[in-house]
């Protein structure tokens, strides 16, 4: 039987690869692998996401009393991320395949030229039958240019990659209506529609030490991954043929449908690369052209600005009730915009001296939020 999908990114948190102990559990390891490679052998192309590299290091230094501190997480980090890859791949090479690894953190997405190098790599190693293996890099990367968690990394590889499915296998058996852990009448979500605040309300915090990710950081990832023109499936990584039972079409854990609207490769890294340093506040006409019309904001819909930045930067645009609608790369500074503000386009280099242009955000560099 073919898989419904033909490029898959899978991510497997800690939970799953440590089935809630403190160790790598290898036996379950092997049988995830298994079934990747039964997908590959089928013609399916696989894409990796792992976590456990703090777990691998801690089990490799036999469980050492280290402080919460983000030196002792990236020195767990920097021991375990080999071990985790030599695991990987004595287990592939069972298979006869070979993979290969990516370490990458929030910096190697927000550079456009990186993330089209990564994007390269990445078709570069499928197109060879290697299975990209992906973690943050934990050993460098701090809080200020981390992704934050491999739910949202195994999101933003799915933009990069062109993925059709994104695979978040976790401890739970999916999302439901009440945290499971203390709620016996929790009832499995098995199908949605569309991510919204009454959904987000539901999710909760990550049960595990080890890791980051909690069931409200899957549904951004879920968001995300919509947004990208992929199917998303929320299952348990310890339920028995879990990936191939998916892959055929059968009916497992959580179905986020992909959005009606995916975006285009550019607005993909908008949304996946630089995180944005201040905000822009419209009054209804701009907001109503930017979000109706697919419109670019000018100056004149612009009634505030909050936080310094810099030409190019990323920032948030807020409607007229401070609820975010859109982020976007803006043509002119804070301390531009504090000058032309309600100002009419002609007006720009009269007021400034010089002028990048008519528009502050252009409608090509700009990403609409959506909940749908």
């Amino acid at each position: 039987m073919t898989s419904k999908y033909q490029r898959i990114v899978v991510k497997l948190g800690t939970s799953v690869l440590t089935s809630g102990g403190d160790a790598l559990d290898r036996a379950q390891m092997v049988e995830l692998v298994r079934q990747m490679a039964n997908l590959q052998a089928k013609g399916c192309e696989i894409v990796l996401c792992t976590s456990g590299a703090i777990a691998a290091g801690r089990e490799r230094l036999g469980y050492p009393t280290v402080d919460d501190s983000m030196a002792s997480k990236q020195m767990l980090a920097a021991v375990g991320q080999s071990q985790l890859i030599q695991t990987w791949e004595n287990l592939f090479n069972i298979y006869g395949l070979h993979v290969g690894q990516m370490l990458l953190t929030r910096a190697d997405l927000d550079d456009r030229e990186r993330y089209l190098n990564a994007r390269d790599m990445l078709e570069t190693l499928l197109k060879n039958k290697i299975i990209p293996v992906i973690n943050e890099n934990d050993a460098v990367a701090t809080n200020e240019i981390k992704v934050g968690d491999n739910d949202n990394l195994s999101a933003l590889m799915v933009g990069l990659s062109d993925a059709d499915l994104l695979l978040l296998l976790t401890d739970q058996a999916g999302l439901y209506d009440a945290n499971p852990r203390t709620n016996l009448d929790a009832k499995l979500i098995s199908e949605v529609d569309e991510i919204d605040d009454a959904l987000r309300e539901i999710a909760g915090d990550s049960g595990t030490s080890l890791g980051t990710g909690g069931m409200a950081t899957k549904l951004q990832a879920a968001q995300l991954a919509r947004r990208s023109g992929a199917t998303v499936i929320i299952a348990a990584g310890q339920q028995p043929d879990v990936i191939n039972d998916i892959c055929d079409g059968k009916t497992v854990g959580t179905l986020f449908k992909p959005s009606n609207n995916p975006l285009e490769s550019r607005k993909r890294w908008l949304l996946a690369g630089p995180g944005p340093v201040g905000s822009i506040s419209l009054d209804k006409g701009a907001t109503n052209a930017v979000i109706e019309k697919g419109s670019s904001l000018l100056a004149k819909g612009i009634v505030a600005i909050k936080g310094n930045f810099d030409r190019g930067d990323m920032v948030i645009l807020h409607n007229e009730l401070g609820s975010e609608i859109a982020r976007g790369l803006t043509r002119y500074s804070s301390s531009d915009l504090m000058r032309i503000k309600g100002q009419h386009s002609d007006n720009i280099e009269e007021i400034l001296g010089y002028a990048y242009g008519k528009v502050v955000v252009h409608r090509n560099n700009l990403v609409i939020k959506s909940s749908r």
